[in-house]
C-alpha cells in the first residue's frame, strides 16, 4: 500500500464557490470507499491500519451518497441527515438536491417526506427554505421573534411547533443568534433551555443542531467528535464526516475548543483512538497540535 502524502499539502489549492462542486469524476466515490472500507474491515476484524483513505474534501455529491446510505435498510438514520443537511448553507443544500436526483432519479424532499413520515418537519422547512446567511442582523426582527417563541412555548401549555419551525428555517445563523441572546435578555432564560423543556425527540434535536451551530459551530463539533471517539470503540464515519468537511472552514477553532473543555488536544484523541493509514491521514488535515 502506498502511503499518503501531506493532505493538507494537496488541500493547498482548494477553493471555495463553484470550483468546489467541480471535482473529478472519480471523487465522488470518496466517502462511498471510505464508509465500505470500515465496513469491510470491521467485519472482517482486522486493524485500521489497513484501511487507506484518499486525501480529498467532500463536495455536494458525496453529501448526496451519505443521504443515501442513512436512507438504507431498516429505519432512517435521522441523526446523520440532520447533521448533514444543518450544517450547509442554502446553496449547498441547492448541489445536493441536484446531486441526489442526478444520482439516483429522485427529488430528495420526497424522499425525506417518506422516509421521516413527518416526524422532521422541521428538517423539511430548513431545506426547502431559501434564506440570506450573510452576518447582518436586524435587532428589531430579533426581539419580536424572541416574543413569539415565548408565547409559542414556555408561556403557553403545549407548545406552537409551527412557529419554531418558521422562525428556525427562515431566519440566518447570525440572526438566531440575536434571538437567543434577545430571549435571554428579555426572559432570563436561555433558548436552548427553553427547546428543551418545550419539544421532545427528533424535532429537539433538530432544533437544538440548527441553534448550537448558530452560536458556536466549533464548541458543537467539539463536542460530536468527542462523543464519536468516547468509550469503546470510535464512530469513524462521525469523525471522518466532521473532520474532512471542516478541515478548511473552522478547525483550528474546533481544535481550541476541544482542547479548552476536555483538556486535551484533538490530535491526541485522533492519535489514541484510531490507527495506521487511517490515523495519519485524518492528523495530516489536522496539522500541527500547536
Amino acid at each position: 500500500m502506498v502511503l499518503l502524502k501531506s493532505c493538507r499539502a494537496g488541500l493547498a489549492d482548494y477553493k471555495l464557490g463553484k470550483e468546489e462542486f467541480q471535482f473529478p469524476k472519480f471523487k465522488h466515490q470518496f466517502i462511498e470507499t471510505v464508509l465500505l472500507r470500515i465496513e469491510r474491515a470491521s467485519k472482517q476484524s482486522k486493524a485500521m491500519s489497513t484501511l487507506s483513505v484518499p486525501p480529498v474534501l467532500t463536495s455536494p455529491r458525496d453529501d448526496a451518497i451519505q443521504l443515501y446510505r442513512a436512507f438504507k435498510g431498516l429505519g432512517c438514520d435521522t441523526a446523520a441527515v440532520v447533521n448533514i443537511l444543518s450544517h450547509r448553507d442554502v446553496t449547498q443544500r441547492s448541489f445536493i438536491q441536484h446531486e441526489y436526483k442526478t444520482m439516483y432519479s429522485e427529488d430528495l424532499l420526497k424522499r425525506l417526506k417518506s422516509e421521516l413520515s413527518g416526524k422532521l418537519e422541521l428538517l423539511l422547512a430548513y431545506l426547502s427554505t431559501h434564506r440570506h446567511e450573510g452576518p447582518e442582523v436586524d435587532r428589531e426582527m430579533a426581539l419580536k421573534d424572541a416574543k413569539t417563541l415565548f408565547k409559542a412555548g414556555e408561556k403557553k401549555l403545549g407548545t406552537d411547533e409551527k412557529k419554531f419551525i418558521r422562525i428556525f428555517s427562515e431566519r440566518s445563523r447570525a440572526q438566531l443568534a440575536a434571538i437567543s441572546s434577545a430571549y435571554h435578555d428579555m426572559y432570563g432564560g436561555s433558548l436552548k433551555k427553553a427547546v428543551k423543556s418545550e419539544t421532545s425527540g427528533e424535532f429537539e434535536h433538530g432544533l437544538l443542531t440548527i441553534l448550537k451551530c448558530s452560536q458556536n459551530p466549533a464548541k458543537y463539533f467539539a463536542k460530536v467528535l468527542h462523543q464519536a471517539m468516547k468509550g469503546l470503540g470510535t464512530n469513524d464515519t462521525t469523525v471522518i464526516r466532521v473532520i474532512v468537511t471542516r478541515t478548511e472552514i473552522d478547525m483550528h477553532y474546533i481544535k481550541a475548543e476541544y482542547l479548552r473543555k476536555y483538556k486535551k488536544s484533538l490530535n491526541d484523541a485522533v492519535q489514541s483512538e484510531t490507527s495506521g493509514h487511517y490515523r495519519t491521514f485524518l492528523l495530516s488535515l489536522l496539522g500541527p497540535s500547536h
